[in-house]
């Protein structure tokens, strides 16, 4: 009897999101009453963006000023708690860290001690939470890329032991220069970066395999930004989640082209062009300890604290684990005491813009005629511009398994600038629900743009990405180049002065002049897609060969 009413609950679902896919799509184009409202979404954004939120930087009173706004809200729109214990919130703890002035790095080789000053080519961080580490003497292993994925035939290891070494790492990929027609070619994505090129991925391998630190070698081309970029992220108080799983490197680093040459100069091995190239060759490269030591002393300064995703729930007609989760980050820069002038960072697009759709999608689900097939979640996380840490956490610890959840969908800095006829769905293309999303957009008159900059792997530098590095099914809603009554050039046009002028800045405040309809619009069409999956009949999956398709199966076989 049971079996027959959760088919019939799903049959049911699947009509009424069917029905409400037309529905809203002719709501988009003003024909329909409207279950999102474009002036609702603009209030949300007024409100988050004001000077009374200070900028909202996690572990500080605007931080708890807007925790104090979100869940009044959830509250008031109807939803029940759903962090942990019952709780509207869930503590997220972390680790910021300031590296002192003078770290000391020495290489010794058969040429005498070299020594390496931090900013000279080098930018070196510790993600242990202490005041100091120090490295006596440990071995340098050139890894190439440091990739270790069996599903793609794959292993740059082969056997080496890293326990107390220093591991010395490529950035990107092997087949990112790869020709077509070569070995390697295709089986990393070619110039779309996967996960096995981020470096985030290469401080974790390292750390799995028990290595004392990292050296990641930049190379403009292969990093896909200049040296600039690391400097400015790398040279400045950096935060970590308490416990994080690479937290045993004692030190990570950053080197620039020229000094890892001046390394495998010192160690006899040649010319590092060439390495990198035999590093992009099947059965070409094997790993090599180089005959130098490194010796390292970082000071820093450690503050802990705990910040706070918010999270609610709207209950689904059945219990079954085809949940649905929904995530935007709510913090962003705080003040700068030093600034002159306005020295309030509001955030405005970045990301009031994707809180105010996680609210008044929150508003849909909850307001709903009929209840959604399974349970819906909205997550408003924490420190997304401390590096994806609020996610990180809630993917470490989801309001259910991460096998009960269907999918994650993402959203972040949507520019209120008008009603977008394209979207970017970095990541939908991985997964086995992409006919339904090409359907779903197809009715809501989206065309799907492919990502303008594969090689920078934008897909690992959002929310989305915490939920499935976790095996979850996930990824961004973002608007596209193409605007109604424009052309794709003013889009691209109206997102470069964005970036110009007021990403990362105090300008990113709120405007009266901001045309909401577009941000409604895609709020149903996420509505729209989360709610199909929820109803089908199989649970999303990766699509064979991804690199999270493991931890999918890991994860609903638990």
């Amino acid at each position: 009897m049971r079996r027959s009413v959760q088919r019939s609950g799903r049959r049911l679902a699947g009509v009424i999101a069917l029905g409400l896919a037309t529905s809203l799509a002719a709501a988009a184009a003003g024909a329909a009453p409207n279950p999102i409202s474009p002036a609702e979404l603009s209030a949300t954004v007024k409100v988050l963006a004001s000077d009374a939120f200070e900028g909202r930087a996690p572990g500080t009173p605007g931080e708890a000023t807007t925790v104090a706004y979100l869940i009044e809200r959830f509250r008031k729109l109807g939803l029940q708690p759903g962090g942990p214990d019952g709780a509207w919130t869930q503590a997220a703890p972390l680790v910021r860290t300031r590296v002192g002035p003078a770290p000391r790095l020495v290489v010794d080789g058969a040429g005498g001690p070299v020594s390496l000053g931090q900013g000279e080519g080098i930018y070196v961080s510790t993600v242990r939470p202490v005041d100091r580490v120090a490295i006596d003497k440990a071995p340098l292993v050139f890894v190439g890329y440091g990739v270790s994925a069996p599903e793609r035939g794959w292993d740059d290891f082969k056997g080496v032991d890293l326990k107390g070494k220093v591991a010395v790492f490529l950035v990107n990929d092997p087949d990112f220069e790869a020709e077509a027609g070569e070995p390697v070619a295709g089986k990393f994505g070619g110039k779309a970066m996967t996960y096995y090129g981020r470096w985030t991925y290469k401080y974790e391998e390292a750390a799995r395999r028990g290595a004392a630190g990292v050296l990641i070698v930049h190379r403009t081309d292969l990093a896909s930004y200049g040296w600039e970029v690391v400097r400015n992220s790398q040279a400045v108080e950096k935060s970590y989640l308490a416990g994080d799983p690479s937290a045993t490197l004692r030190a990570a680093a950053w080197i620039q082209h020229g000094v890892a040459q001046r390394l495998l100069t010192l160690a006899g091995l040649g010319d590092l062009d060439q390495a990198i190239d035999r590093a992009g060759v099947p059965g070409a490269f094997h790993p090599v300890e180089l005959s130098v030591r490194l010796r390292a002393h970082i000071e820093s300064r450690v503050r802990r604290y705990v910040s706070s995703n918010v999270v609610g729930r709207v209950p689904g007609a059945t219990t079954a684990d085809q949940a649905v989760l929904y995530t935007a980050h709510y913090d962003h820069l705080g003040l700068d005491p030093d600034a002159k002038g306005d020295n309030i960072y509001n955030g405005a697009a970045d990301n009031g813009t994707g809180c105010g759709i996680l609210l008044e999608m929150a508003r849909a689900f909850a307001q709903s005629a009929a209840r959604p097939p399974h349970a819906v979640y909205f997550a408003a996380v924490t420190a997304e511009e401390q590096g994806l840490l609020g996610s990180q956490y809630l993917g470490l610890h989801p309001p259910v398994a991460a096998g009960q959840i269907a999918l994650d969908l993402n959203y972040d800095m949507l520019l209120p600038i008008g009603i977008p006829r394209s979207v970017n769905l970095g990541g939908a293309e991985r997964l086995d629900f992409l006919p339904t999303v090409q359907s779903v957009a197809k009715a809501f008159d989206l065309a799907l743009e492919p990502d303008p900059t594969p090689s920078a792997g934008h897909y690992f530098r959002s929310d989305h990405f915490s939920l499935a590095r976790v095996g979850i099914p996930a990824f961004s809603v973002d608007q596209g180049e193409l605007f109604e009554g424009r052309d794709e050039a003013w889009g691209r046009q109206q997102d470069a002065e964005y970036v110009a002028h007021r990403y990362h800045q105090p300008s990113d405040e709120y405007r009266a002049d901001w045309d909401f309809r577009g941000n409604a619009k895609l709020a149903r069409f996420g509505f729209v897609l989360g709610w199909l999956a929820s109803a089908q009949a199989k649970p999303v999956e990766w699509l064979p060969g991804d690199e999270f398709e493991a931890a999918r199966k890991a994860s609903r076989a638990q």
